[in-house]
């Protein structure tokens, strides 16, 4: 049995739609100190898009919306994910904004330079213009409800329209705490999770938000929500589905870096999802997935 399951054989891949903000990331080629690191990585990085980029690696369409600068680092990003088989042909170029930008420190976190970026200036009127003919899941983020109060905006409207369309959200919580309080994400990431059709989770980043302390809590929070995937670290996920449970547990992998693991995760269980495989399948994927982001410094 593999794991990296594809769509069935004569089966046409289906579409999943990734909306939210990438930025330039900047990261130590090897597992060093950005203060004594010599060689450096530039790449792209946002979690909406490397689950795109997931997606597409399992050989679906991974599509990915925002906005980027029409900088050099803007055409350096889109090109990147381009490269990754991501369709980025509805990308829109702002002459007026710039280019996020993130730096990694190995071991010790990230810096963000991403304020007044061309993605926190995404709006209702983007979200108006977001073609949904051919998608069959829309992936976002809470990420981009804490980068601006426009983006926010757009993300609720964009929602509603996938649902109104009768596609499939998936949302991502991504709790940022650089980004905004907790006590301000709370409220706004809960009513956005309500609202999905797929939801991931941390156990302990619901924890944090939320004070649930195990995935039968999160899910009594959540009791509508018709696929909610808990994650908890190196122990496993679990997958509610109605009144059904399944759990997988994790791979065991020597951690070269963490961020980008649970968009990996993200991105194999929804491929899993659009090739129709069952929950525990979907489950393996998304661990597989994870497995190979853990042992890199890349985001994907």
């Amino acid at each position: 049995m593999t794991y990296d399951r594809r769509y069935p054989a004569g089966a046409a891949p289906r579409t999943l739609l990734a909306i939210g903000e990438t930025m330039a990331m900047v990261a130590p080629v090897t597992a060093e100190p950005l203060a004594t690191a010599e060689t450096f990585l530039v790449d792209a990085g946002g979690a909406e898009s490397n689950v795109a980029g997931h997606v597409a690696a399992l050989g679906h369409r991974g599509l990915w919306f925002s906005r980027l600068g029409a900088d050099a680092l803007g055409r350096r990003v889109a090109s990147q994910l381009a490269g990754r088989g991501i369709d980025v042909s509805r990308v829109v170029f702002d002459d007026a904004h710039p280019t996020g930008l993130y730096v990694k420190d190995p071991g010790t976190g990230v810096i963000y330079y991403r304020r007044g970026s061309a993605a926190s200036h995404l709006s209702e009127s983007d979200a108006e213009a977001v073609d949904l003919g051919d998608v069959a899941v829309l992936h976002v983020s809470g990420i981009t409800a804490a980068i601006s109060a426009s983006a926010s905006l757009f993300l609720a409207r964009v929602i509603a329209r996938a649902k109104a369309h009768g596609v499939s959200v998936s949302f991502d919580v991504n709790h940022r705490e650089p980004l905004w309080a907790t006590d301000e994400a709370a409220p706004v990431l809960l009513d956005l999770a309500r609202q999905a059709d797929i939801v991931f989770t941390g156990r302990d980043e619901a924890e944090g938000l939320w004070a649930t302390s195990t995935t039968a809590e999160i899910r009594a929070l959540l009791p509508d929500v018709p696929e909610l995937v808990v994650k908890d670290g190196s122990v496993g996920a679990t997958v509610f589905t109605g009144g059904d449970e399944v759990f997988e547990p994790a791979l065991v992998v020597e951690v070269v870096e963490a961020v980008g693991a649970g968009d990996a995760f993200a991105g194999g269980y929804l491929a899993g999802l659009l090739s129709g495989a069952p929950v525990s399948e979907r489950l393996r994927a998304g661990h597989v997935r994870a497995a190979k982001a853990l042992q890199t410094t890349r985001d994907s």
